[in-house]
């Protein structure tokens, strides 16, 4: 019988979270996707906090939430159906604004299969304003960095000739606990505006900006551009007022 542990190693910092791949959680390809992705790291680094007693209910309680608003993934394959995987995290030395976590994902032989890096913003949960990392006092903030095989979530370049590739509304099983939508489902609304040629393909990278959050009742108009030489994808995802997203899925 397998087990499933997770565990933070001695510097109480790493953390590891073993789990298995479901059919539920594969696209048509019985790969994971890539909303799937977003859901199982998102979820690793919540865990790992609540482990250290800082569950989404403490954070409350203390007037903060915890967003992501930067990810960016090298893929080297995507696990599959009945995969057994163990996603590792740790966060990093944080910016003036944001924390930094680190993923890497290892297959059943403890080869890294992927690498990744996020940004989070600390925010008042009822205001939605941005709180100085400095004014967060229920840890101590890691000092240490280290050096990935992944870019650096960063700015993301829009190029001039976008044309529209589909038009999503958001609708109630979109949302999560925090009253938007969920980090997760903006791969999945990347991944659905492309065509079957490019749903097809293996993915080697992705990078994701949230900007603005879609709320309830509004409709995504989805943008999408792809660059033959990058064999890179560039989609984003507007309202009627704001860009919501943008990313960059490469092939």
């Amino acid at each position: 019988m397998n087990e499933y542990k997770s565990w933070h190693e001695e510097d109480g910092i790493t953390f590891h979270n073993q789990m298995n791949i479901f059919f539920s959680q594969c696209d048509k390809y019985k790969r994971l996707s890539l909303h799937e992705l977003l859901r199982i790291t998102s979820d690793t680094a919540v865990e790992e906090y609540r482990q250290r007693g800082l569950s989404r209910d403490v954070l409350t309680q203390n007037g903060y939430a915890i967003l992501v608003s930067r990810v960016s993934f090298k893929i080297g394959r995507m696990p599959r159906e009945n995969e057994r995987i163990t996603v590792t995290t740790w966060e990093e030395k944080p910016e003036a604004l944001q924390f930094t976590r680190a993923y890497r994902i290892f297959d059943q032989n403890d080869n890294p299969i992927i690498n990744g890096l996020s940004t989070w913003l600390l925010v008042n949960p009822q205001e939605r304003k941005i709180i100085p990392l400095k004014n967060f006092t229920l840890r101590q903030a890691p000092t240490e960095q280290k050096q990935y095989d992944c870019d650096k979530p960063s700015k993301i370049s829009v190029p001039e000739d976008m044309s529209l590739l589909c038009e999503r509304k958001i609708l109630f099983s979109d949302m999560d606990g925090n009253g938007h939508t969920n980090n997760a489902r903006y791969g999945a609304f990347a991944m659905d505006a492309l065509s079957p040629e490019f749903q097809s393909k293996d993915l080697t990278s992705f990078r994701l900006n949230y900007s603005k959050e879609a709320v309830p009742g509004e409709t995504l108009k989805i943008y999408g551009s792809f660059n033959p030489q990058t064999k890179s994808y560039t989609v984003v995802g507007k309202t009627q007022t704001d860009t919501s997203f943008e990313a960059i899925l490469t092939f």
